[in-house]
């Protein structure tokens, strides 16, 4: 094989970008002899980004929870062809650490299992602790099984107050967080509501899933800590039937209701303040994989603008993951578009080209 070659124009900036692949699977800023040229080769038009980040996603991860590892593998294919080259994968019971060694898959930062309590979260999905004082224990343990991330539940619903509730307090959940970063990891968390956000936030978490309900007080602390939220907005579109299903809880059921009308508006706020968002799907079980561009739809929805958009699921993403985009020595993890990559989820879910580990797919 003697490497292959694309060129085009990237972004943010949209200057000409042209790189060259070399037989084992690297980006090269200097010409590859010999090297096919495998996109741009009439010199005009044409895009090349890095692969796009599912920030927010689940491979291995059913509705019964854990399942097969082809069929992981086959989830992790489909978010491949859509472009998105590097998953961190937010919670799963299904270990999939046997996917580094295939070439042919997307590359994923996992978090480990999910954090809750007894029967406060989906079952089958979750590492249920009986003690909330487990959680630091627990929480140093994920970080050592896991690539840099742990997953907490934050909130769920409480079934004796019929309602979203926090599962930690405060202190427990400040020793979890300091356990966790002593391990050299970072934390996220699972809230919808607005009651478990203080204690997180100043517990000095290191992300925010979902976020629907976000104040402006708890946006205020977030800038204050430097809290990332990536909202899963195309998730948020099942609250009302979330909501419709949950007949014995009405107050719950009008709160979900009540998060699901202010989404956009708090999440919009949130970006207008400087929080830091990245595009996530929660893809794994009541969204289908492959869907990071309409992610990428939904957040230009919420106020970005296209390329900003884009960023959150592209170069921005994969600086805060601390993974690299395209820079000479770094693995050959691209996608080339013949229309502007910007143009909406038609174009962005389908390009003319993917290059995974220096693979033509």
């Amino acid at each position: 094989m003697a490497g292959l070659h694309v060129r085009g124009r990237g972004l943010p900036d949209g200057e000409p970008v042209e790189w060259w692949i070399t037989d084992d699977g690297r980006l090269s800023a200097e010409p590859v002899p010999g090297a096919e040229t495998v996109f741009g080769a009439d010199g005009d038009g044409g895009w090349v980004l890095p692969g796009l980040v599912d920030a927010h996603c689940h491979v291995g991860l059913g509705h019964r929870g854990e399942m097969p590892l082809a069929e992981a593998a086959a989830q992790a294919e489909t978010e491949r062809d859509a472009g998105a080259l590097l998953l961190r994968d937010a919670g799963s019971p299904t270990d999939t650490r046997s996917f580094d060694d295939r070439a042919d898959l997307p590359r994923i930062i996992r978090a480990g299992r999910h954090l809750a309590r007894p029967k406060r979260y989906s079952r089958g999905l979750a590492a249920e602790l009986e003690d909330p004082w487990q959680l630091p224990d627990a929480v140093a343990q994920q970080a050592r099984w896991g690539d840099g991330w742990v997953k907490l539940v934050g909130d769920w619903i409480d079934r004796d107050t019929g309602d979203l509730a926090p599962l930690w307090a405060d202190d427990v959940l400040e020793a979890a967080i300091d356990a966790a970063h002593a391990n050299g990891a970072r934390v996220t968390a699972h809230v919808f509501s607005e009651d478990a956000l203080p204690g997180l936030i100043g517990a000095g978490i290191d992300c925010i899933e979902h976020g629907t309900g976000l104040t402006d007080d708890t946006i205020d602390l977030m800038v204050e800590h430097g809290t990332a939220l990536v909202p899963t907005l195309i998730n948020i579109e099942n609250f009302p039937g979330i909501a419709a299903a949950a007949v014995k809880f009405p107050r719950y059921q009008k709160h979900m209701r009540a998060l699901y009308e202010s989404c956009a508006q708090r999440i919009g706020a949130a970006r207008e303040a400087g929080v830091p968002i990245y595009a996530g799907t929660d893809a794994g079980t009541n969204v289908a994989h492959g869907r990071i561009a309409d992610e990428v739809d939904a957040l230009v929805g919420i106020g970005m603008t296209p390329t900003e958009a884009l960023g959150a699921a592209c170069w921005d993403a994969r600086a805060w993951l601390h993974r690299p985009g395209l820079e000479h020595g770094a693995s050959a993890d691209l996608l080339c578009y013949t229309d502007d990559p910007r143009g909406g989820a038609a174009v962005l879910a389908n390009p003319t080209r993917v290059i995974l580990r220096g693979t033509l797919y």
